[in-house]
């Protein structure tokens, strides 16, 4: 078929994948499948790595009880402070460093002008942070490296970005750890990467209440495919949500299972609420008076924790053991913890395995875990890596971030498993990511969902630098759908059109890297179509043959025909045929498009140079014109009711003259006309 059709094909696969696979807009979810080649022979070896086996239960965790000394939100690199007013200052009551002041002030005056889409403000701004970092201020340095290789007010300059980073890195900014550390991955240079991802993964996990689900923001996509994804936003507007309204209403009329949602909530910081452990100890200390298993063992933990009470582990236990009498199986982990550090009861390693060991059965991830640190530190267990990896794997496919970041440890140090810096990183990314610095995507979705839509794709932007495969497809997103308004700022005043595309496709691109399939297909349709770049064919087939090889059946579609004309690729009929078929397999949506493009195939190959061919190849010409009339004309409200009115009388008449018709034949001497 011609390249209209394949257009229109391609807008049907489009509309069925993004409609019934929402995977598509999203990267798949990460399963580790190891072989048997992937662990050691003899891994009960003795490794320098690993902690004497001496069941001393001090080396039972390689993360401090309470939270790190200092806050990474609070450091004088960090924006939090500027977007949340309530949050207090880095050096408290005292004032502000001369370099300091002159960041924040920039930051926040570069944060409004976005907001507001005054480019001679940001500029301004801009000019302030290059000054603070000609000062050696790491926190500007690190905002002058994002501005430098995003090309805002300078030209794009990633060499300069990259120097930048390394200046502020080095004198302990986290956020730049962050995009060298993704910087190195995205170079394959996975020895430098793993270092950093590591420190940082440790800090994400000393830096935040770990539990059976860690208190991250979620990572909200604002799109589902090429639409804005309504469902997600709405369930992320907080208080003002209807279901939490709902789930309000429920728990005041005494439902104990809206009290305990309603304290997850807020505990965790979820659905757009902040985190308030005023609110989530209020709801659980009423759920838990209607004797609510999940909400005991949350009240075990606050208490565990001191999560906005004063530490008791007594009270700890006392909710831990109510929760497990009642079946509430994760409570065993808490309690086996209790037991392992003696907070609370008297310490029995024995009793704290067969806690954890109750946990596992019922595949509690966390018993996972913590069975998998027994067997790893020979805490009163004998040593034994093979059954400590096999626990920490399981754990790790459900999730849990400790197991990760142990899994992680395993690969960079080659303990049981084969030395692999590549998975190693991988795993470390995904923890590091959950740190603090990640609840900047907090503040770009509020921006977003207040139309501040200027706010929201600097912030996007920030974290994509940082390596948020959701940030970079968020931020790109944002560039293709608001192109006509002026919230781009680009080397000069607002972006042009190029600036704009060129920065977009940069940001689909490494989101594709991550896993995006949707990401790479836009790639492909970009060079396909000449959209914002020069028309490539072997490009697009290049991004078209990356989505494929994530089992994307658009992607496969295309493939096909992009075969079937040569566009690109060989022309080649069975394989185009091979690839239709292939997207069949694949998502059965794509059976009308594909049913289609076999059509076209058969006529193609059995009617070479006929009118038929011809005309299907002239449809690139006719079908723009013939689309733009239907969404210009037809698809008007007014004029769609119009043609709906039409179209009945038009209905009405024929009927009428048909049923005059068969009255006369059915009395052929009755004079045409007479009333009947």
């Amino acid at each position: 078929m011609a390249g209209a059709l394949h257009r229109r094909l391609l807008l049907l696969a489009v509309l069925t994948v993004s409609v019934l696979l929402p995977r598509t807009a999203a990267v798949r979810p990460f399963v580790l499948v190891l072989s048997g080649e992937d662990f050691l022979k003899d891994p009960s070896g003795a490794h320098p790595s690993l902690p004497p086996a001496d069941g001393d239960s001090e080396e039972w965790d390689d993360f401090a009880d309470d939270s790190p000394a200092t806050d990474p939100l609070l450091s004088p690199s960090s924006w939090i402070p500027l977007l949340d007013p309530t949050t207090p200052s880095p050096s408290g009551d005292q004032p502000d460093p001369p370099s300091d002041a002159l960041f924040v002030a920039g930051a926040r005056a570069m944060i409004s002008a976005a907001s507001s889409g005054d480019e001679a403000a940001f500029s301004t701004a801009s000019a302030q942070i290059e000054a603070a970092a000609a000062g050696g201020h790491p926190g500007a340095q690190s905002a002058l490296a994002f501005l430098s290789g995003a090309g805002m007010t300078r030209p794009v300059s990633r060499s300069r970005a990259f120097l930048l980073h390394k200046f502020a890195a080095d004198a302990g900014d986290l956020q730049s750890k962050m995009a060298l550390a993704y910087a190195y991955f995205r170079q394959e240079m996975y020895e430098e990467a793993v270092t950093l991802y590591a420190e940082l993964a440790e800090a994400a996990l000393t830096s935040s209440l770990i539990s059976k689900e860690p208190p991250v923001i979620e990572p909200v996509r604002l799109h589902s495919g090429t639409e804005e994804n309504k469902e997600a936003l709405r369930k992320s507007r907080g208080e003002d949500d209807e279901d939490f309204q709902i789930t309000e209403y429920q728990a005041q009329r005494g439902n104990a299972a809206a009290m305990y949602k309603l304290g997850l909530l807020y505990y965790y910081g979820l659905r757009g609420l902040r985190r308030d452990y005023g609110k989530s100890y209020h709801w659980f200390s009423k759920a838990v008076e209607k004797d609510e298993p999940r909400a005991m063992e949350l009240m075990g933990e606050i208490f565990a924790r001191g999560a906005g009470v004063e530490r008791n582990y007594t009270l700890a236990y006392r909710w831990l053991r109510l929760a497990a009498k009642q079946e509430q199986y994760s409570a065993y982990n808490g309690l086996g913890y209790l037991y392992v550090k003696g907070y609370g009861v008297e310490k029995n390693l024995t009793k704290a395995k067969e806690y954890f060991e109750i946990a596992a059965e019922h595949k509690e991830h966390g018993g996972y875990y913590n069975l998998g640190v027994l067997y790893l530190k020979g805490i009163g267990v004998k040593r034994d890596v093979m059954t400590a990896c096999n626990y920490f794997l399981r754990a790790v496919n459900a999730g849990q971030p400790k197991a990760i970041y142990q899994v992680a440890k395993l690969f960079q140090k080659g303990i049981g498993l084969k030395r692999n810096l590549h998975m190693a990183t991988v795993l470390y990314k995904s923890v590091a990511e959950r740190g603090p610095w990640s609840s900047m995507s907090r503040w770009a979705l509020e921006s977003y969902l207040k139309g501040d839509i200027g706010k929201a794709l600097l912030l996007y932007s920030r974290m994509a630098d940082l390596g948020y495969e959701v940030a970079q497809s968020n931020a790109a997103w944002i560039l293709d759908r608001y192109g006509d308004e002026h919230i781009c700022m680009g080397e000069s005043g607002f972006c042009s059109d190029m600036e704009r595309h060129l920065r977009a496709h940069a940001l689909w691109w490494q989101a594709s890297e991550q896993g995006n399939e949707h990401a790479a297909l836009l790639i492909g349709d970009a060079y396909y179509y000449g959209r914002g770049v020069g028309r490539d064919y072997e490009r697009a087939a290049e991004a078209y043959m990356h989505a494929q090889s994530q089992s994307n059946a658009q992607a496969m579609f295309n493939l096909g025909y992009m075969h079937e004309h040569g566009h690109g690729l060989p022309l080649d009929l069975h394989l185009a045929k091979r690839y239709y078929d292939q997207a069949v397999e694949v998502d059965s949506a794509a059976k009308l498009p594909v049913m289609l493009a076999l059509t076209s195939l058969w006529i193609r190959k059995n009617y070479a140079g006929s009118f038929v061919v011809h005309f299907i190849d002239s449809l690139p010409e006719i079908y723009p014109v013939v689309e733009e009339w239907v969404e210009d004309v037809l698809m008007d409200e007014g004029n769609a009711t119009i043609l709906t009115l039409f179209a009945c009388l038009v209905t009405v008449l024929y009927l009428r003259e048909r049923q005059r018709r068969q009255v006369v034949a059915d009395n052929p001497q009755q004079p045409d006309g007479a009333p009947n």
